[in-house]
């Protein structure tokens, strides 16, 4: 690539990741029609913007750099590391997330009698800092129409670059 140009790949991959924080944003927004901010850079969600990032990254490599270059088998080898962190360890954390969220609101609604025989554990609770009693990140994998998504989204936008642009 001549430094004359702009970075291509890096160029691919931005735009990727932030057309698919925007698309989120705009699903979630309609879901519950409700803006939510954290959205425009949160993980989580459909489509996904690491699935969009890294497939596009992989694709425009193989363009610029050809199927048979070390750079596009690091690319590719990247890509299939992150889709499959985002559908299995990083989606069960916010299961599990989820999960402890819900056990702490049915807690938090126990009846003021039965807390009242566990006066001590109560006062422990109540003595912690705020932060730590905050909801965990729910939003924090992919399903996998979430990561095939996101997946194509990447492609898509990797192959809509002028060839032109890439030589």
């Amino acid at each position: 690539m001549r430094t004359d140009q702009i970075n291509v790949i890096l160029f691919v991959a931005l735009m990727s990741w932030v057309s698919a924080q925007l698309i989120k944003t705009l699903i979630h927004t309609i879901k519950t029609k409700q803006f939510k901010a954290e959205r425009l850079t949160g993980s989580g969600g459909m489509p996904s913007a690491h699935s969009a990032t890294v497939c596009s990254t992989a694709v425009i490599t193989c363009r610029v750099c050809g199927v048979n270059s070390a750079e596009f088998a690091l690319a590719m080898i990247l890509a299939l590391v992150v889709m499959y962190d985002a559908m299995g360890v990083r989606r069960s954390a916010g299961l599990q997330a989820k999960e402890i969220n819900r056990l702490r609101r049915v807690v938090n609604e126990l009846d003021e009698e039965f807390m009242d025989r566990f006066d001590d554990k109560v006062e422990e609770i109540e003595e912690r800092e705020p932060e730590e009693m905050k909801d965990l990140k729910e939003f924090l994998g992919h399903t996998p129409l979430e990561v095939l998504c996101g997946a194509l989204l990447g492609i898509i936008i990797a192959m809509a670059v002028p060839i032109t642009v890439v030589q």
